[in-house]
């Protein structure tokens, strides 16, 4: 019998502080109980922070849409993401938020899916070239996709964002250094939430976080730089890329357009928000099509029969992969990319039987909301069917909702279904023996020890 798709399996009773420190160092997914998944809500005192944790979908309806300028964007997150994003839409809150999602409505229009369509076609084609050659020098075809699918949907955000492909060198370094941002960012939200003193957090991994964040700015900022002087000279190339909108942005209240760092702040944000999140939702789509071999040929079979006599998919054709969706969907409702949105009370208030007091954490954790127990049939299973009909539209939240719902929702859908599209019709997959994979939740939901799946080519290829 097929096992179900992994997670880490929660422990009996409620840590202790000292405990909840040990485990959620690695990954906030190791402190979870078995109750984290069947309460409606929680709460978890800290020495520095106490965190309350919402599970129940009408308590979260009010948090997320209601009355959601009463539970804004937490300070704690965006001091965490401030080194790399800056002063972005992700983290920020109120009138500048406002502001600046306004600004960026421009840039965000080159998004629309007609516009961007072949260049992550190009990019989905460039992937299956890496994949081929890889395939070419092992035997036994086994390939690690999650760095595959990091790479490939940080190709889509540079080619899109700033008309360049992405060149393996300067992907390693981009790409290695969000992996330590990631690892040490974990652990500076727990040193800050049990007041550890500055000095010590530097001595325990924060210098190496903030220079890892710096790096990733210094390759971009290199790539906008030139551009934005070239801007500002009147000598700009006419481009048709979200950074052309945004180097012609004017704030209609000042006349003024956005400053470098501004820019450069919104940029990593867009390549953040763009890349690793469809990245880690296309790995665990890998997984689970890999794990299951019914679901993975009836998705190949519905894509020969939409695609006929062609040999790449069309943007019309992408529209009708239903089965295709459907497991995508229930993919990031296993594994949403983004597992946990920390919100905080601007006042005093009241979740269901639980006071929560002005500053205090609140957080709406899709991981536990998309397992509830009292929500979900057979919540760990891999059942694509559940979206011919979702009966459980209030809790599911891959992209969050309300008005900060994810803007790029419809970007990155569109963006999975070309590379899992371009994938599927030329492979068969199948996971690597014995291969489990370490189910980590850092700033998104990944696999601490790489994803291995063994790559076939199909006898029509």
């Amino acid at each position: 019998m097929i096992q179900c798709p992994f997670k880490p399996k929660p422990y009996k009773n409620k840590a202790s502080n000292l405990m909840t420190f040990l485990l959620k160092r690695r990954s906030w997914l190791d402190g979870l109980y078995e109750k984290s998944y069947s309460m409606q809500t929680g709460r978890v005192k800290m020495p520095g922070f106490d965190l309350f944790v919402v599970n129940n979908p009408q308590e979260v309806k009010k948090i997320m849409v209601n009355e959601v300028k009463e539970f804004p964007k937490s300070e704690l997150l965006h001091r965490l993401l401030e080194p790399l994003l800056g002063q972005s839409i992700f983290t920020t809150n109120d009138e500048v938020w406002k502001k600046q999602r306004e600004l960026l409505r421009p840039s965000f229009e080159m998004t629309r899916i007609y516009k961007v369509f072949e260049l992550m076609s190009a990019a989905a084609r460039d992937l299956v070239i890496r994949l081929e050659r890889q395939i070419d020098k092992q035997a036994d075809g086994i390939i690690e996709v999650d760095e595959e699918m990091t790479f490939v949907t940080a190709d889509v955000i540079f080619r899109t964002i700033m008309s360049e492909k992405l060149d393996e060198q300067k992907g390693k370094i981009i790409l290695d250094a969000f992996v330590t941002f990631q690892e040490q960012s974990v652990r500076t939200a727990m040193r800050q939430m049990f007041c550890f003193p500055k000095w010590l957090s530097n001595l325990l991994g924060e210098k190496k976080r903030l220079e890892a964040g710096e790096v990733i700015r210094k390759v971009l900022s290199d790539i906008i730089k030139p551009r934005y002087e070239e801007e500002n000279k009147g000598l700009a190339e006419d481009r048709n890329d979200i950074l052309a909108s945004l180097l012609k942005v004017v704030d209609s209240d000042t006349n003024e357009r956005f400053s470098f760092k501004e820019i450069l702040d919104q940029v990593s944000m867009l390549f953040l928000a763009g890349h690793e999140t469809t990245a880690s939702s296309l790995t665990w789509t890998l997984y689970l099509l890999s794990l299951y071999e019914d679901e993975q040929e009836k998705a190949y079979k519905e894509l020969k029969e939409i695609l006929q006599d062609e040999k790449e998919p069309k943007i019309e054709h992408i529209k009708k992969l239903k089965w295709l969706n459907y497991c995508f969907k229930e993919a990031l409702r296993l594994y949403p990319p983004v597992g946990f949105f920390a919100r905080s009370a601007r006042k005093d208030t009241q979740i269901r039987d639980k006071e929560v007091k002005k500053g205090s954490g609140v957080v709406v954790a899709p991981w536990l909301i998309h397992r509830h127990r009292k929500i979900w049939h057979k919540p760990d299973d891999f059942d694509p069917s559940r979206f011919e009909k979702l009966e459980n539209k209030d809790a599911y939240m891959p992209f969050g909702m309300g008005e900060r719902v994810c803007i790029g929702q419809g970007f990155a859908m569109q963006e999975a279904m070309i590379i899992l599209s371009y994938i599927l019709s030329k492979y068969k997959l199948e996971l690597q023996e014995n291969f489990i994979p370490d189910v980590v939740g850092r700033l998104t939901i990944r696999t601490a020890n790489g994803m291995y799946i063994k790559f076939s080519k199909r006898k029509s290829e």
